[in-house]
């Protein structure tokens, strides 16, 4: 026997008909769907920013007392040098090696009252060619007393954009230094730095030494020859990391924080899910009488059981869209600021997908065990209702 079937507009024209109940169930659905895209947002945009940071090619060669944190490095200024005439697997273009030593650290950069923690990356020239993801967006190379601000910098640093435009002054280690330009590195963690000249830097600082040096590999070129060369170089105490590798183990680092994550994401969901249910039982238990009179007339638990998901599931979608369109305008790309430096939300195709089949699941799965609780009751009791 054919199961026969509510109209499909039924379920449409019974939202129409409580619009105040409809609107705030879908406002309760929407908040509950980008609240679960920002928190994915979050996880994909930091996974992305540590993903991309690392140039398969690129290898670092850092302190060995150091471990994983490179700011703490310092190696003999001469370790460039060293390791540029040591080794042949070098890149090299027109004579110039891809050899970058650099002096990274954070400190304090800003006003006495206003100074917030900052990355500060000393580099040369030789940094535009082992870096090949940064591209300059505006301005210039810093030229003496000037810095070089990653598009990111501003939220790491906790203050406007506006105020590391070219032109624009910034304080660290009791100097001033202009802005001479901006840079983009599609979405790597040097977005977050602040770039200067590695001599201007180490006069600030005091310092006659590096924190690393990263080259390029030529096609020919091994990292195991230039971990090889580092645990013979002893008088050096350097180690010889792939860049991928580096950023990997900080993608173990942060396992903690994306575990937390993931679970705000089901705690959000789960409370969403009582949320809905909450709405979903006042609407309901409104409908006793209709329930028992779509019975009646003849039509099985099971149709009107469908009509309500469907119901559910209409008020989820239109939820699941809006909230959609609010995280693309206002969520995705907007900058967080974390201990690594700062990264940008990234609500992409996957967390789309995952805010949305979960608001979708709350819409049908809210309507359940309602709507069971209704049919169950005998037709006779439920036409008596209130």
């Amino acid at each position: 026997m054919n199961l026969r079937l509510l109209p499909w507009d039924y379920g449409i024209r019974n939202l129409a008909r409580r619009p105040m109940r409809s609107l705030l169930t879908l406002v309760a659905l929407a908040t509950v769907v980008l609240l679960m895209l920002v928190v994915v947002g979050f996880i994909r945009g930091l996974e992305n920013s540590l993903a991309v940071s690392g140039d398969p090619d690129v290898v670092l060669v850092y302190s060995l007392g150091a471990e994983e944190n490179i700011e703490n490095s310092a190696v003999p200024a001469r370790t460039a040098g060293v390791v540029e005439a040591s080794l042949s697997g070098i890149r090299q273009r027109s004579g110039a090696a891809y050899v970058s030593p650099e002096l990274y650290f954070g400190t304090r950069v800003g006003g006495a009252d206003t100074a917030s923690l900052g990355l500060v990356r000393g580099v040369t020239p030789a940094a535009s060619l082992v870096r090949r993801a940064v591209r300059i967006t505006s301005g210039h190379w810093p030229g003496p007393g000037e810095v070089l601000a990653g598009r990111l910098a501003h939220a790491k640093l906790g203050v406007p954009a506006e105020s590391l435009t070219p032109g624009s002054t910034v304080t660290f280690e009791n100097r001033d230094w202009t802005v001479s330009g901006t840079f983009a590195a599609g979405g790597a963690a040097f977005e977050s730095e602040l770039w200067c000249r590695l001599p201007d830097l180490q006069s600030a600082l005091k310092r006659q030494d590096i924190g690393l040096v990263a080259l390029t590999l030529s096609p020919d070129g091994s990292a195991a020859e230039l971990d090889l060369f580092a645990k013979q170089r002893k008088d050096l105490e350097i180690t010889a990391t792939p860049e991928t590798a580096y950023y990997g183990a900080m993608q173990t680092h942060y396992k903690p924080v994306r575990i937390l994550a993931w679970a705000v994401v089901a705690l959000v969901a789960g409370a969403g899910a009582f949320a809905g249910l909450n709405m979903m039982y006042g609407a309901v238990a409104g409908r006793t009488r209709e329930i028992a009179a779509l019975r009646a007339i003849g039509f099985r638990r099971r149709a009107v059981l469908l009509s309500l998901i469907q119901e559910g599931l209409v008020l989820a979608a239109a939820a699941s869209l809006l909230a959609g369109t609010a995280a693309l305008l206002l969520v995705n790309g907007l900058s967080v600021r974390f201990t690594m430096g700062a990264f940008a939300l990234r609500v992409d195709g996957a967390t789309l997908l995952i805010g949305c089949g979960v608001g979708l699941l709350l819409g049908a799965a809210g309507a359940v065990p309602p709507a069971l609780k209704a049919l169950r009751r005998p037709i006779a009791e439920s036409l008596k209702a209130i």
